[in-house]
């Protein structure tokens, strides 16, 4: 049997608002854990009476502690703030955690000294549509080369997905900072790394995520992920990565392309000649055109590879993913930003 110093307690915890669907799904998988220590599990609630209810009835063994703000940051911290062991496990609402995920990542923590360690998210959709952006948000085409959805070696990365805390290095870096509906993980490993503390990838720690199940879902979650990463840049500049004004230059290019296209339209009526304005709509049909193209082509290509008749609707589900993050990226005003970094 492992000894009490192999196999630490540990605290669960999970913020839920609105997540009837999903929480049941999470918790299921954190009992179905093969760690031998001791689990303790909290989910700080932010939404209705009925929900609370639901997760008594199914989990008694589970706490559950109000979330008056409704925030995710609020919630972890709220959960935080009542936890009893010095191993904090970070698990989402809309997730779930293969059996061997608290033993491997307690192991990977001890071995590296590391203050939070994490891996891969993998998207699992159930509806074609779920399955298309669970598709799209695993190709560099979709989002980029961050590790925690491409996979590759284990080691410190920029951030991870979710993560296995030690509570000391957590609660001297301030916890999550509750001003950020978004973008929160990044933030805080980013202070975590600048006060000296490692930061661990292990790919083989694979949560699996449920992914948005409507172009109005998906459009939403990443406006308000590009908002937010404006506002984490503003705090942390030296935290930008050139990739990360991608889907905003895009977004910009593509907005003078607009205004390129109506200005030829406004001139026909015009003494300008047939020849200008052809080359005004040209010039306004350049970027949208090898976007298109681009989107068309990496989307046929993913579709060969991957065996999958999904492609068809990934040039949507890009255009999507990209458009919403660089809206959301040059919508972020400095207004909303009034408070000062935590840490």
């Amino acid at each position: 049997m492992a000894s009490s110093v192999e196999t630490p307690p540990v605290s669960v915890i999970i913020p839920a608002r609105n997540a009837a669907a999903t929480l049941p799904a999470a918790l299921r998988s954190v009992s179905l854990q093969t760690y031998q220590g001791a689990i303790e599990v909290i989910v700080a609630d932010g939404a209705a009476p009925q929900a609370t209810e639901q997760v008594s009835r199914l989990f008694p063994e589970v706490r559950v502690i109000a979330n008056p703000d409704g925030s995710t940051p609020a919630g972890l911290n709220a959960a935080l703030s009542v936890a009893t062991h010095d191993i904090i496990v970070r698990c989402d609402a809309h997730s779930t955690l293969p059996p061997d995920y608290i033993a491997r990542a307690v192991q990977t923590l001890r071995r590296t000294g590391a203050a939070n360690v994490g891996g891969l998210q993998v998207p699992v959709g159930t509806t074609r549509f779920e399955r298309a952006v669970a598709l799209a948000t695993t190709t560099r085409l979709g989002v980029g080369h961050a590790r925690y959805r491409l996979g590759g070696a284990q080691g410190p990365p920029y951030t991870v997905y979710l993560g296995v805390f030690r509570r000391d290095a957590l609660r001297a870096a301030g916890g999550f900072d509750d001003t950020l509906l978004r973008n929160q993980d990044y933030e805080l490993n980013w202070r975590l790394r600048e006060r000296g503390e490692v930061v661990w990838f292990d790919p083989q720690l694979a949560a699996h995520y449920r992914p948005r199940d409507s172009i109005g879902a998906l459009a939403r979650q990443y406006f308000q992920y590009g908002f937010w990463k404006r506002v984490v840049l503003r705090r942390h500049p030296r935290s930008l990565r050139l990739r990360q004004l991608a889907a905003p230059v895009l977004v910009i290019v593509l907005g003078i392309s607009a205004l390129l296209a109506l200005t030829g339209v406004a001139l026909q009526a015009g003494a300008v000649g047939a020849v200008e304005r052809l080359t005004l709509f040209a010039a306004a049909a350049v970027a949208p055109f090898g976007y298109a193209l681009l989107l068309f082509v990496g989307s046929v290509a993913l579709g060969v590879r991957r065996r999958t008749w999904l492609a068809w609707c990934l040039p949507l589900v890009f255009a999507t993913i990209h458009i919403a993050w660089g809206c959301g990226f040059l919508a972020s005003c400095k207004r909303r930003d009034s408070s000062t970094a935590k840490g």
